[in-house]
């Protein structure tokens, strides 16, 4: 079966009984909480290898001299190669400041900062040792936020190739190729509308209004004719 038809069918089953796939990410980018809509069930990578330059410790803003990629620094070490549970966080440099500065400075004027920094702030302040635990709640706070309620696993063993039938495997889609629909964010007259930012962008510019528009972008991309997986 052609693999966009295979996406088709699984975004017209809503709230399956189905599961998706998806590596550990960092405030992770719109495109992966879009399809997390199409299920119930989100079952997070857990016996991966890290991979660097990825969503696992980098995320995007729109800041006033464009979009930028916040990096979260790792222990010094060979992280490629080692098990994504046991990839620790460095604070040699107090990063976390950094990013709720640029944060702050990117979104304090957008309509919703004040109802949701402070809560990425306290994340932030917790201090995290492991990487993917940091992820892991990262994302259980931002599904609260969107008011999203879904049932959150881990994987028992790595598999490469899981059967589309069974489970939907978001680890290698390609994110620029989707479809989003467009939503007003703080610097669109400077540089036009940003897709696939992080869910952060979103939440920041239109708060409850957010899973309205991760709908919007789904019910688009169940009517493309578009492979999304690289």
């Amino acid at each position: 079966m052609h693999k966009y038809l295979v996406v088709k069918r699984h975004l017209m089953q809503t709230f399956s009984t189905k599961s998706v796939i998806q590596e550990s990410q960092v405030f992770g980018p719109t495109g992966s909480f879009m399809w997390y809509l199409n299920t119930q069930n989100i079952n997070i990578e857990a016996h991966e290898n890290y991979q660097k330059r990825s969503y696992r410790n980098r995320y995007n803003i729109l800041t006033t001299n464009g979009p930028l990629t916040l990096t979260i620094p790792l222990a010094k070490g060979k992280n490629q190669q080692m098990p994504i549970q046991d990839v620790k966080i460095s604070y040699e440099e107090d990063w976390t400041r950094s990013h709720l500065q640029t944060i702050k400075s990117s979104y304090g004027n957008s309509p919703y900062f004040e109802y949701y920094f402070y809560q990425i702030e306290s994340l932030m302040n917790q201090k995290y040792q492991h990487l993917f635990e940091f992820n892991m709640a990262s994302l259980s706070l931002i599904l609260k936020l969107l008011k999203i309620t879904k049932n959150i696993s881990l994987t028992t063993t790595y598999i490469s190739l899981y059967d589309q039938v069974d489970a939907l495997d978001l680890r290698q889609f390609d994110y620029l190729e989707m479809t989003y629909s467009s939503y007003e964010q703080v610097w669109n007259q400077k540089f036009g509308f940003q897709k696939n930012m992080s869910i952060l962008d979103l939440l920041f510019c239109k708060g409850p209004e957010s899973s309205i528009i991760l709908k919007e972008s789904l019910i688009q991309n169940i009517q493309s004719n578009k492979s999304f997986i690289s």
